[in-house]
């Protein structure tokens, strides 16, 4: 599958913050403005939260009005799209690769 550059790099940036943790999954969003923001999953005692989640998080918290695309690296399935689709809108693409940086598929917000 054939990326734009600003998706591709959507994946490099979810592909680099699963790996420098060794995360289950790393994801990353790029909002209206063109800023990204990268994240993987966290597994605490206390706190849990899948990748595209708390990258969504990090871009309400930068002040984010909206989301142009996303990427979510993962081995297991298909992720929750519903926090894009709460910052985003509806329509928004979400590139799902391997670890690798295959898409696999491309799901809408």
């Amino acid at each position: 599958m054939e990326l734009s550059p600003e998706d591709a790099k959507l994946v490099t940036l979810a592909r680099a913050s699963r790996a420098r943790v060794g995360a289950a999954e790393g994801a990353a969003v790029r909002d209206l403005d063109g800023r990204t923001y990268a994240a993987s999953t966290v597994r605490l005692e206390s706190l849990q939260i899948e990748a595209l989640d708390l990258a969504v998080a990090m871009a309400v918290c930068s002040g984010a009005k909206g989301l142009e695309g996303a990427a979510v690296i993962t081995e297991s399935g298909s992720p929750s799209t519903s926090s894009v689709r709460d910052l985003g809108g509806p329509g928004i693409s979400v590139f799902v690769a391997d670890p690798s940086g295959v898409v696999g598929s491309v799901r809408e917000s």
